[in-house]
């Protein structure tokens, strides 16, 4: 049986050990655990079968297997992630401003870890080695609870990490794996104040939206995306055609892909039946509103349930408007605060648009694909905040952290 509260005890422990760690112990680490990934590779692929087995005999989506399979390009992706990591300067220490006072006392704000880091999420088994990569470079300990559908390949991962750390006397403790996938055991961690300072889930956003409303310890809500494209009247459509193509079809299952199309009315008669055609080329099912209907007669009717629907399936679902304006109050109504994008040559409808889009990622003439820790530079992410408060947006090393104030005196006394 699962002991939550004496892996809570272990973590803390070990966070106060991470926090005396410098820089190059810290990256030396994060190299060992590389180089153990790429060493366990054959073992790795073993546990990560059985879980693509047990994924297919329980008639999970061909779209959701996809995130679930691990094989050695994914490995040698997620070790690669930890030596980006080990790149990225270090946010422990860093001096976000200082001052001195009217009284003569001088004030520094320092940037220091959140401590215990607690993870709750589906089937992503790379969310373990990139969460416990983040959370080590920014001294934090990690308590992680993956998904049933992962649950072999989660093993094996923690596993590998643990003994990296083990290997060269750093506490394996750093990183520990909840092995009971029940729902009472998240319950359980979800209400865990006393030992775990951040709780951050990643998953569908029923599945994020749950955790929110039951946890107990302070959230940073990430993931869920219904990601737009906004086709404007002067977009240039031999960018918008693979761009749209790419940010639904390459892996329509994550959270950065697009699930919905906006149409300027000026370029839909022209543009879509081409859409059309390209996306059923890719498999990808079509709806829309009336006028996508009229235009393409094979488009399936979209209700009002689609507008609010991440499908993280080969469905997409189009709508046609008669400006800008129309564009981004749309858009505004049924988004997640993820990623919306703009496809368009007009540089004051793309500055309109990215200025009034509420969500943590905007874009003009590019794929909403890009939404991604590595992709930002960050080396790997723990997840995207679709909040506001903390963290917004993809979450490296640097997001891993608070601040604390050190106040240097000499005698001084409050009047």
């Amino acid at each position: 049986m699962i002991d939550l509260i004496e892996m809570g005890k272990k973590a803390q422990s070990a966070s106060f050990d991470l926090g005396q760690l410098g820089t190059n112990e810290k990256n030396n680490a994060l190299l060992k655990m590389a180089d153990s990934l790429i060493a366990n590779t054959k073992n790795i692929i073993i546990e990560n079968k059985k879980d693509i087995e047990n994924a297919k005999n329980n008639g999970i989506a061909k779209a959701m297997i996809d995130r679930l399979m691990l094989d050695e390009d994914r490995i040698l992706g997620m070790a690669e992630g930890l030596r980006q990591v080990v790149a990225l300067p270090d946010p422990i220490g860093r001096i976000d401003r200082g001052w001195t006072t009217t009284a003569g006392l001088d004030i520094v704000q320092e940037r220091v870890p959140l401590g215990v880091i607690g993870m709750i999420y589906e089937a992503r088994p790379n969310v373990t080695v990139d969460a416990a990569g983040l959370c080590f470079k920014a001294g934090n300990a990690v308590i992680l609870r993956g998904g049933k559908e992962a649950i072999n390949s989660n093993i094996v991962l923690a596993d590998t990490l643990r003994n990296a750390l083990k290997e060269i006397g750093i506490t394996e403790n750093a990183v520990q794996l909840v092995s009971d996938t029940s729902h009472e055991i998240a319950n359980e961690m979800m209400q865990l104040t006393d030992y775990i300072d951040v709780l951050i889930p990643r998953g569908s956003g029923k599945f994020i939206k749950m955790v929110v409303n039951k946890a107990k310890v302070p959230i940073i809500e990430t993931g869920a995306g219904n990601c737009h494209i906004y086709v404007d009247k002067d977009a240039d459509l031999d960018k918008a055609l693979p761009i749209i193509i790419n940010a639904k079809v390459q892996r329509p299952s994550v959270c950065n892909a697009a699930e919905k199309v906006v149409l300027h009315k000026d370029i839909a008669e022209k543009f879509l039946p081409k859409l059309y055609q390209a996306l059923k080329d890719n498999n990808v099912q079509v709806r829309g509103d009336e006028r996508a209907v009229k235009i393409v007669s094979d488009i399936i009717p979209a209700t009002e349930d689609d507008w609010y629907t991440e499908y993280n399936d080969y469905i997409i679902a189009v709508k046609v408007v008669d400006n800008l304006d129309e564009a981004i109050k749309h858009i505004n109504k049924y988004n997640t605060k993820h990623s919306e994008s703009i496809i368009t040559e007009n540089y004051a409808a793309s500055r309109q648009f990215m200025k009034q889009i509420d969500a943590a990622v905007v874009y003009a003439n590019a794929s909403t694909r890009f939404t991604d820790g590595n992709e930002f530079g960050f080396g790997a992410e723990i997840g995207i905040s679709t909040q506001k408060l903390h963290a917004r947006g993809p979450m490296g090393a640097n997001e891993l952290t608070t601040t604390k104030y050190l106040v240097q005196g000499d005698g001084q006394i409050r009047e």
